[in-house]
């Protein structure tokens, strides 16, 4: 999936900083805490995670353009491409 080393990095930090959020989400619920806080954490779990795919994303189509897949995946086409952007929409 990823050439780029750094861009890798990058995701797997932003995804793992939504694993905690989403945990602490799951707190603030078990402990009856106030909607407005459930909802704007639950917002920034949501927010991370679609930057983590906006930046998959974003790797994947420069690869593709590039003729150049990581190891083991095959240079995706502009309807996989277009397929797979949407499916983040």
């Amino acid at each position: 999936m990823f050439k780029d080393e750094a861009s890798r990095k990058q995701v797997v930090n932003r995804l793992r900083r939504a694993q905690g959020q989403l945990a602490a989400v799951l707190t603030m619920i078990e402990e009856g805490r106030d909607c407005r806080q459930v909802v704007t954490q639950l917002s920034a779990v949501s927010k991370a995670i679609d930057r983590a795919g906006f930046k998959i994303m974003a790797c994947t189509l420069r690869e593709s353009i590039a003729g150049e897949a990581a190891p083991g995946h095959e240079v995706m086409t502009v309807e996989e491409l277009e397929k797979l952007f949407m499916t983040l929409s």
